[in-house]
């Protein structure tokens, strides 16, 4: 055998030795094993001994082993889901004013309405069922009574004005019962004539002081009288008109109304008709009952 064929022989002996070992490597050990060997045995690669199976082994498992993976990189912060800004709202309406709460023609009623065409249901008969005295300590020089809501209330305003102003009120006029308005409206008559007294005083029947809810209020430091606008221009009559609303009265026969209530400016006169409808009457600058309430005006009696 020529020397060149037994060459031969030797390297394709060593090429099958090389290829079992690497057959116990992994896939990408073994093509990677096979590609160097390959390259040293034909002389692709010069220089040294081919190496040995285990070295090939250890090259192959090195080849095979995962890449490192990139450094992890922090996860992006999530966007917040923006709140939705709330609508704005404009807050509910409070309730109108109910009207017809209380009765005007009941003479029970703190609403009642009276007037020259509006007379106390049975008159002649009615009397108020609560009338009370009026606290000792309260100048009330003829001795009259109220309904118990009403004094109460009258109270509270004539302590609240010797606070704010230092006037001590007085309870001139409360209730008339229906015989004292026959002789109160006769002596006008007798004074002024029919046509006169009606204008100052009421006719038997037809007077709020028969509810017990009206009170002719004067003061202890002006000496001013029911007759005449002298009231009108004391502290006590102006503080009168501009609060009494906060205890629940209103001046019912103010200036400048004659034709809608019938009577003069009495500047003394006060109803009460309650906080709820007072206030009210104020905030809508309403001043008079019939006008609020949508009564007719009452100028003259019907007959």
């Amino acid at each position: 055998m020529s020397r060149a064929r037994e060459r031969e022989r030797r390297r394709m002996y060593r090429r099958r030795r090389l290829v079992a070992a690497l057959a116990a490597v992994g896939s990408l050990g073994v093509l990677a094993g096979v590609v160097v060997t390959v390259l040293l045995v034909t002389g692709v690669i010069g220089g040294g001994a081919a190496p040995v199976a285990s070295d090939l082994a250890s090259s192959a498992t090195a080849s095979a082993s995962p890449t490192p993976e990139a450094s992890t990189m922090p996860e992006p912060t999530p966007t917040p889901t923006p709140t939705p800004t709330p609508e704005l709202t404009e807050p509910p309406a409070p309730p109108a004013f109910d009207r017809t709460a209380q009765s005007l023609d009941d003479p029970l009623s703190t609403w009642v309405v009276v007037n020259k065409l509006r007379p106390i249901q049975d008159g002649a008969d009615f009397v108020p069922p609560d009338l009370v005295d009026l606290p000792a300590d309260m100048p009330n020089p003829n001795g009259y009574q109220m309904r118990a809501e009403a004094a109460a209330s009258l109270e509270q305003m004539f302590q609240a004005a010797l606070g704010e102003i230092g006037v001590q009120l007085v309870a001139q006029s409360g209730y008339r019962s229906y015989s004292v308005q026959v002789r109160a409206y006769q002596y006008y008559v007798d004074q002024l004539g029919v046509a006169g007294a009606d204008l100052t005083s009421a006719r038997p029947g037809f007077s709020e002081h028969q509810t017990g809810l009206a009170m002719d209020i004067l003061d202890t430091v002006s000496g001013c009288s029911t007759d005449g606008l002298c009231f009108a221009n004391t502290a006590a009559g102006q503080w009168l008109a501009q609060n009494g609303w906060r205890f629940g009265w209103i001046l019912r026969y103010p200036a400048d109304k004659t034709q809608v209530t019938g009577y003069e400016y009495e500047p003394w006169h006060f109803r009460y008709v309650g906080v709820p409808l007072a206030t009210e009457m104020h905030a809508t600058g309403v001043e008079t009952l019939e006008e609020f309430f949508g009564l007719p005006a009452a100028p003259g009696y019907a007959g």
